[in-house]
């Protein structure tokens, strides 16, 4: 990791108590670095600010399971009330992210009535981001999910697919092929385009 020079995002400084500020560090992490690792003692609470990171566990099988993408905001808010993590956090494309120490953080939310108002409110949007995503998992075609997707989660009919398509594919709980055979039937039916690494819906 790396330390860039930059200030905090605007909605982490409006966050965040002005006492906590100077305490958060800006690193840079490579596609594939682990933030954090199952079993190991939370020290950070991870902020992404650009890239995406997941949360991962092992199946029974042995295989990686994705519980939550962050593409912008906070990852491993359960480590607050945590001794350990419970999964890993994993940088699956290459990330810009604020640490912010845990302590600190869990002693502001204790003693700032004002941050601890603001904190609710944030974790109840993310509430809401969840249940679009389990609304979206519910849908029978994939057609149906990636229309969703683009409607709940772009921005005026774009959706910007940092990751590459198999990690699209993954989001979406569908296998790349599935997905490479949609979009290739929206795009011949004129209903989406795809435009610099971007999915975009030409009738909204």
């Amino acid at each position: 990791m790396t330390t860039p020079t930059s200030p905090l995002p605007p909605s982490l400084h409006n966050l965040l108590p002005a006492s906590l500020h100077g305490l958060c560090t800006a690193t840079s992490v490579k596609k594939g670095s682990l933030l954090f690792q199952t079993g190991k003692k939370p020290q950070w609470m991870f902020f992404v600010v650009d890239g995406e990171v997941t949360l991962e566990r092992l199946s029974q099988q042995g295989d990686p399971v994705v519980l939550q993408r962050t593409r912008h905001g906070f990852v491993s808010e359960a480590s607050l009330q945590s001794a350990k993590y419970h999964c890993d956090g994993r940088a699956v494309a290459n990330s810009d992210v604020v640490q912010i120490p845990i302590q600190d953080l869990a002693e502001a939310l204790r003693n700032d009535a004002d941050f601890s108002a603001r904190w609710i409110s944030m974790l109840n949007q993310e509430v809401k981001r969840l249940r679009l995503q389990c609304e979206r998992l519910s849908l029978k075609s994939v057609k149906e999910r990636v229309r969703h997707l683009i409607h709940t989660e772009g921005k005026d009919g774009t959706y910007a697919v940092n990751t590459g398509l198999k990690s699209l594919a993954s989001q979406l709980g569908v296998t790349h092929e599935a997905l490479y055979r949609t979009l290739a039937e929206l795009e011949k039916s004129g209903e989406l385009k795809r435009q610099d690494a971007s999915l975009v819906l030409l009738h909204n």
